[in-house]
């Protein structure tokens, strides 16, 4: 019989990760991740300028965050070591007495609850919004993509041990502060390339949101007729100074 320190995971139980998939229950992961990485990119479009010798770099806008991480199964774990409803530790905890041909947990049963949140609710014809909380990580978004690996079964080949990598994408409610706006202001010199039917006034109306404007245009590109415009040529639209 062991006698000692008890395990402080005994007496302060360790915070186990939830998942709150949107309109179901809740449920806690049977262990939590030893590691996870959040990652976000920006894209920076080239456009080539008249007269210079090297493009210029416009930011053209950023992507959502990405968080990933491992998740690790064992049905064969004693109940006081996992996560999840008082049930599911009694029954760990009787699986684990068992011999290894009469475990009666098929793993799959719980990464299921993992591996399903890619699948379509009927009522919004898309895969449910998640809500993921552990400590200070909350992250709400989408799980998009999860690989499951089998590492252990029973004589009878049912799994026991299993790792799920997670790959899930943050969601972000639109909002009027978060809505398309135009990448580009009035007060930014951009370039644009002339397709069969474009004209300087149209050019004006969608840049500049003014077509009175379209003199600025046939300025910076030396244009005497701007009814002459051809297709594929790259025209300079000026900043326009603030009135």
């Amino acid at each position: 019989m062991y006698i000692g320190i008890p395990n402080p995971n005994i007496l302060v139980p360790l915070e186990k990760m939830t998942i709150q998939p949107a309109g179901k229950t809740a449920f806690q992961v049977l262990y939590n991740p030893e590691s996870y990485r959040q990652s976000r990119a920006v894209q920076y479009a080239q456009a080539m300028g008249i007269g210079t010798n090297v493009p210029i770099s416009q930011f053209s806008g950023g992507s959502l965050e990405i968080l990933q991480f491992r998740l690790f199964f064992d049905s064969m774990s004693a109940g006081s070591e996992v996560g999840g409803t008082l049930l599911d530790k009694a029954a760990f905890t009787g699986n684990s007495l068992l011999p290894s041909m009469a475990k009666q947990i098929d793993v799959r049963t719980y990464t299921q609850k993992v591996y399903g949140l890619m699948e379509i609710v009927p009522a919004k014809h898309a895969p449910p919004l998640l809500t993921l909380k552990w400590s200070s990580l909350q992250f709400t978004g989408h799980l998009v993509s999860c690989q499951q690996t089998f590492v252990r079964f029973n004589e009878r080949g049912m799994p026991l041990r299993a790792w799920l990598d997670c790959v899930f994408q943050e969601f972000i409610a639109p909002t009027k502060v978060n809505l398309p706006r135009p990448l580009e202001s009035p007060d930014t010199t951009k370039y644009r390339t002339v397709h069969q039917g474009d004209s300087l006034w149209a050019l004006s109306a969608k840049e500049y949101g003014q077509p009175e404007e379209w003199r600025a245009i046939a300025d910076a590109n030396g244009l005497a007729n701007p009814r002459l415009l051809r297709s594929g040529e790259r025209l300079v639209l000026p900043a326009l100074k603030k009135k």
